[in-house]
């Protein structure tokens, strides 16, 4: 699935539900089927700062493709780390750099977020460009990982 697709896909989820208690309901479904992370992912290093809960992000390099993992503590932050993983997990390193995440405001989420969740939000986004950064960095190299 392109990366278009993928945010057109989280859109039309958003869209079709009739307010935004349905819509944070979706979030804590989406962050519920999320594989949560093992212990030993769990580590300090993966941590997202910014983040009032805890949230975890990690990156690796395949076949070209960015391929995330994510978790959080939170029920509606889980949701949100399932959502951006939706979009961006398994696209290359250069859809990722040159996407600019406006699905983020068609769905409202913008609008709807407390500010501390929207700051998270934001450094969620903020590291998957930076990981994308620099696994472009290796496949312009000419590695592979």
């Amino acid at each position: 699935m392109t990366i278009q697709e993928a945010r057109q896909n989280a859109v039309r989820q958003f869209a079709a539900l009739p307010d935004w208690d349905s819509r944070y309901q979706r979030l804590i479904e989406l962050g519920a089927g999320l594989d949560s992370l093992s212990a030993e992912e769990r580590e300090a290093k993966f941590l997202i700062k910014g983040c009032q809960s805890q949230v975890w992000l990690i990156a690796r390099l395949e076949d070209g493709s960015v391929r995330l993992r994510g978790d959080s503590d939170a029920l509606i932050v889980k949701g949100l780390v399932a959502l951006v993983l939706s979009v961006y997990d398994g696209q290359t390193p250069a859809d990722i750099l040159a996407d600019d995440a406006g699905f983020i405001g068609e769905i409202g989420l913008s609008q709807h977020l407390s500010a501390v969740r929207s700051n998270g939000l934001l450094a969620m986004l903020k590291q998957i460009r930076m990981y994308a950064l620099a696994w472009q960095a290796v496949l312009q190299k000419g590695g592979q990982s």
